[in-house]
């Protein structure tokens, strides 16, 4: 269930960064409180998840997930750059992710 916790609150993480994008510096209210509400509930997810799993591995996947959902709806959704150089970077963030979890299963 940790694990399922966790992946949840890696989504509300990409949820929370691409609304505090589109709240412009927090002058549109219903991004604002679109990045809020996401972010009490990814931060909740997270605490939940660190009942059981380990510090580290639970803090990494976490952020792991967000930065590749806001890499993607950067570059899928907002127009943002998508270089080969920057595909290979996010590539070595999800082996990382995957080193992480295999790791905690051992």
């Amino acid at each position: 269930m940790s694990w399922l916790y966790l992946g949840l609150a890696g989504l509300l993480e990409i949820v929370w960064a691409v609304a505090m994008k589109q709240s412009n510096g927090f002058t549109r209210p219903t991004a604002t409180i679109t990045m809020l509400v996401a972010m009490a509930g990814s931060f909740g997810l997270l605490a939940l998840a660190m009942r059981t799993l380990p510090l580290g591995t639970a803090y990494t996947v976490w952020t792991g997930i967000g930065a590749i959902g806001a890499f993607a709806v950067g570059a899928l959704w907002l127009g943002e750059a998508l270089t080969p150089l920057r595909c290979f970077a996010a590539l070595l963030i999800v082996a990382g992710l995957v080193l992480m979890k295999l790791s905690a299963a051992a």
